[in-house]
C-alpha cells in the first residue's frame, strides 16, 4: 500500500525533486516488502538482493517456462514467425498501395513510433520485465538476511555504559535549559545578542542541531548493542538513561524546528528549508519509536517501523504540497513586507501557479514565465497530471504576460 501510494504522487504533483523522493522510496519499500527483512541486518542487505539476484532470476524463469514449451522447436518457432511478418509486411504493402482506404485503415492500425523512441521503449519493456522477474524470484525464494544477524554479546558492566550515557544526558538538558531561556525571551535575544543575526543563530544553528540529532541516533544504537541487560538494576539504569535522552533529542530537534521556522519567516521559504524540516519531524519521530521500544527493551518491529514512519512522512510531504506551500508563504510575506525573491518562485513547479496567481500584475508574469514552457501542449492519457490541469486552467483564465 505504501509503495503504491508512493508512485500515485506523479499523479497529483508536479514537482521533480518530490517525484524523483518518492519514486526511490517506493522502489526501496517494495523491495523490502519482497525480501521480507526485519532486523537492520535484513533490511541493509536486502536492498542490495537484486544485484545478486539476476543469474538465479534466470534459472528460476528458465526452470518454470520448461514444462511449457516442451516438445516445441525454438528455432523453427523463430522461422515461422519470421516467415509471417515477412508475408505480412510485403502483401500489406502492396494491398495498401492498390487501395487508399486499406492503406488508411492499416495506417490506423500501424503506428509510427520514430526509431529512436523506439529504442528506448524497447529498452525500458526490457528492464521493467527483468525487474519484475526478479522481483518474482526474490518473492517466491525470500533470501533469509535475518538469519545472519549479530547474536547478542555478552554486554559491557553499567558503570562502561552508564557514565557517558549520564553525562550526554546532562549536556543536552543544559542546552534544552538555554533552549527555553531564548524560547521565553522570544527574537528579542537575537536582536540584543551582539553579532548574532538571523542567518547565523537560526540557518548555522539548525545544521548543527540537526548533525547532533543524527549522532544521537548513532550513540543510542551503539549503547543498545553494547549495554548489558543481566539485572533488573541493568534494565532500570538502561530505560531510564535512554528515555531521558530520547526525550531530550525530541526537545532539540524542537530547537531546530523552531530556529528554521525563525529563520524562514526572516527570509522566506524555499525547497531545501522545507524538505529538511520534514527529515526533522520523522527523526523526531524515530526517537519516539525508540522510546517506545526502550520500554519492554524490546523492539524487532522497529526498524521496519522507521522506514514505514520516513514513507509516510514523504507522503504527508506530498499531500502538504510543498511547492504551493512555498509559493503561498512567499506570497503572504510579499503582502506583509513588500519583499520578493521573484527568480527563486519562477524556478518553482506548476503546482505554485495557483498561489502565484495572486501575485500582483508585474510580479506574477515574471514568476510564471517559464511555466508556459512547461504547460505547452495537451497530454497523452498516461501522462496526466493534476497539478499541471490545475495550473492550465489558471493560465488559460489570465495568460501570464511578458515579464
Amino acid at each position: 500500500m505504501l509503495t503504491a501510494a508512493l508512485f500515485g504522487v506523479a499523479a497529483f504533483r508536479t514537482a521533480p525533486w518530490l517525484i524523483g523522493l518518492c519514486v526511490l522510496a517506493g522502489l526501496l519499500t517494495a523491495l523490502l516488502a519482497v525480501t521480507g527483512g526485519r532486523s537492520w541486518t535484513g533490511l541493509l542487505l536486502g536492498t542490495f538482493a537484486p544485484l545478486g539476484a539476476f543469474s538465479r532470476a534466470a534459472r528460476w524463469t528458465g526452470r518454470g517456462a520448461t514444462p511449457h514449451t516442451k516438445g516445441v522447436n525454438v528455432g523453427r518457432g523463430v522461422v515461422i514467425g519470421t516467415v509471417s511478418v515477412v508475408l505480412l509486411v510485403v502483401f500489406g504493402a502492396l494491398f495498401a498501395g492498390a487501395d487508399p482506404v486499406f492503406a488508411e485503415l492499416l495506417g490506423g492500425l500501424v503506428p509510427e513510433v520514430p526509431p529512436a523512441l523506439a529504442i528506448v521503449r524497447t529498452f525500458l519493456f526490457v528492464v521493467v520485465a527483468a525487474g519484475a522477474l526478479i522481483a518474482a524470484c526474490l518473492a517466491h525464494q525470500k533470501p533469509d538476511f535475518d538469519a545472519i544477524t549479530p547474536g547478542p554479546g555478552t554486554g559491557r558492566p553499567r558503570l562502561e555504559w552508564a557514565v557517558p550515557l549520564g553525562a550526554l544526558n546532562a549536556l543536552f538538558a543544559c542546552f534544552v535549559g538555554v533552549q527555553l531561556v531564548v524560547l521565553a525571551d522570544g527574537n528579542q535575544h537575537v536582536l540584543r545578542t551582539a553579532g548574532l543575526t538571523y542567518a547565523e543563530y537560526a540557518r548555522q544553528g539548525f545544521w548543527q542541531l540537526l548533525a547532533v540529532t543524527a549522532l544521537t541516533l548513532l550513540v543510542v544504537a551503539v549503547v543498545v548493542r553494547v549495554a548489558r541487560r543481566e539485572t533488573a538494576g541493568d534494565r532500570i539504569a538502561l530505560r531510564v538513561l535512554l528515555g531521558s535522552l530520547c526525550l531530550l533529542a525530541v526537545l532539540v530537534v524542537a530547537s531546530a524546528l523552531r530556529r528554521m521556522w525563525l529563520y524562514e519567516d526572516a527570509y522566506g521559504f524555499t525547497r531545501l528549508r522545507v524538505l529538511v524540516q520534514a527529515v526533522e519531524f520523522w527523526l523526531g519521530g524515530v526517537f519516539v519509536l525508540i522510546a517506545v521500544a526502550g520500554i519492554r527493551l524490546r523492539g524487532r518491529w522497529l526498524p521496519r517501523a522507521v522506514i514505514a514512519t520516513g514513507a509516510l512522512t514523504l507522503l504527508a510531504l506530498a499531500a502538504v504540497n510543498p511547492e504551493a506551500f512555498i509559493a503561498e508563504r512567499n506570497v503572504a510575506r510579499y503582502t506583509e513586507t513588500g519583499r520578493i525573491d521573484v527568480a527563486s518562485l519562477a524556478d518553482l513547479s506548476p503546482d505554485a501557479v495557483p498561489a502565484l496567481d495572486r501575485l500582483p500584475a508585474p510580479q506574477r508574469a515574471c514568476a510564471l514565465q517559464l511555466m508556459r514552457y512547461q504547460l505547452t501542449g495537451d497530454e497523452a492519457w498516461y501522462t496526466a497530471n493534476l497539478g499541471r490541469s490545475r495550473a492550465r486552467d489558471v493560465l488559460r483564465e489570465e495568460p501570464a504576460g511578458t515579464c
